[in-house]
Parts: structure tokens; sequence; C-alpha cells
């Protein structure tokens, strides 16, 4: 069940990107085009959740970044293209970079809060 702390964290940030996305693309941010835009990476970092519970990772470290990212972009921009949308090369290099320091970066951070909890031996 410690899983969905980092799952939750990982799917609330696809949500941040897909809200400055559009933002930074004069799209509009309204609601169902924020849904619309998430949707594929959302059910992507599912999947990507999924392998990581097969691997019995629990997210937090490197491994769980790399899984969880991966799923998610490449997944995502599938899925995106089977929903019809576009997904040129620049917004998949973007999304990947985007992604990569999300997901990395909250880990990172995660990592640097517990060791300074952690008391000295």
């Amino acid at each position: 069940m410690i899983r969905v702390l980092p799952a939750s964290i990982d799917l609330l940030l696809v949500l941040v990107f897909a809200i400055v996305g559009r933002a930074t693309h004069s799209e509009g941010v309204s609601v169902a085009g924020v849904l619309w835009t998430a949707l594929p990476f959302w059910i992507a970092c599912l999947v990507g959740w999924l392998v990581l519970g097969l691997l019995d990772d629990d997210g937090f470290g490197p491994r769980g970044a790399l899984v969880s990212w991966l799923v998610t972009l490449l997944g995502g921009v599938a899925l995106r293209i089977t929903f019809g949308d576009t997904a040129a090369w620049p917004f998949v290099a973007v999304a990947a970079l985007v992604l990569a320091a999300l997901f990395a970066g909250w880990r990172l951070v995660w990592r640097l809060v517990q060791g300074r909890r952690k008391p000295a031996a």
C-alpha cells in the first residue's frame, strides 16, 4: 500500500504537465481540455505503476523514476496518437524532458528529506 503515495505524486505531476503545457501554448486551461491532455499520460502512468508492482519496487528510488517516466512517456505518446491527437517530435522531446525532471526531481527531494531525518550513527 506504500505505493499509493509515489503513484499519486506521479499522477499529480502529469496533471501539472498538462496544465502548464496547455497554458504555455494558449490552448486554454479548461477542465475538459486539461483532462483530455492528461488522460493518455495518466493511463500510461498507471500501467507504469503496474510494472513497478510486478518488479516489487516501492517507486521511491531511481528505478521507480526511470520505469514510471519511460512507461508514462512512451505509453502516453502512443495513446495520444491512438486517441487522434498529434505528437510532433518537439512535443515528445519536451514531454520527455519535463516528465523526467518532474519524476526524478520529486524523488531526489524525497531522498534528501529522508536523509536528513535519519539520526547520525
